[in-house]
C-alpha cells in the first residue's frame, strides 16, 4: 500500500494500533517518513463499551507512547475502534487535545466477501469534498487477506477522486 500511495503521489492518514506498532516499529516509522499523517486508533483493538474509564486511559497512554516512540510524531487525531465513541473516550481525547475523526464512507474491506470492485463502489458512491474514506492496510482485525481488496480498489478510488476534482490526501496539519 505504501508503494502504491508513493507511486500515485498521494498521502493518507494512518490511524495506528499500538500493539501492531510494537510488532513492527520500523513500518510505523516508514509511514511517517513517507509523509503520511500519523494518528491514534488504540493500543488493543477492543470495543470501548467493554472498557472501564481506567482501562481506556491506560490503552490510550500505551498507544500514544508506542506510536510516538516509533514514528517521532505526536498524534493529534483519534479514531476509536469500530467508530464507537464513548463519553470516557471523548473526555480523554479532549483532555489530550486530540481531534476525533470518524468517516463518511467505508469500503467494508475487512469482510471476507470484499473485493476490489465492491470496495471501490462503496467508497466512491456520493463522494463530496471533505469526504473521509475508511480503509484498512492489514487483516489483523478482519478476514485473512482482506487487505488485498483494499490494494485492488485503491488505484480506482484515487482515479475516481481525481476525476471528481476532490481534494486527495491525508488530514491537513492545520485542521
Amino acid at each position: 500500500m505504501l508503494e502504491l500511495l508513493a507511486r500515485e503521489q498521494v498521502t493518507a492518514t494512518f490511524f495506528l494500533v499500538g500493539e501492531q506498532v510494537a510488532r513492527s516499529p520500523a513500518l510505523a516509522g516508514e509511514i511517517a517518513a513517507a509523509g503520511h499523517a500519523v494518528a491514534l486508533h488504540c493500543d488493543r483493538h477492543r470495543n470501548l463499551l467493554r472498557l472501564t474509564p481506567a482501562m481506556l486511559r491506560a490503552d490510550l497512554d500505551r498507544a500514544h507512547e508506542r506510536i510516538a516512540d516509533a514514528t517521532g510524531v505526536t498524534p493529534r487525531f483519534y479514531r476509536p475502534p469500530y467508530g464507537v465513541l464513548t463519553a470516557a473516550a471523548l473526555t480523554q481525547a479532549r483532555r489530550r487535545g486530540w481531534r476525533v475523526l470518524l468517516w463518511t464512507h467505508w469500503g467494508r474491506d475487512w469482510e471476507a466477501r470484499a473485493n476490489g470492485d465492491s470496495v471501490h463502489v462503496l467508497l466512491t458512491a456520493g463522494l463530496t469534498a471533505g469526504s473521509v474514506l475508511l480503509l484498512h492496510d492489514a487483516d489483523d482485525y478482519g478476514a485473512p487477506g482482506c487487505w488485498r481488496s483494499t490494494v485492488a480498489a485503491l488505484p480506482r478510488v484515487i482515479e475516481t477522486v481525481r476525476a471528481a476534482e476532490l481534494i486527495l490526501g491525508g488530514v491537513e496539519p492545520g485542521l
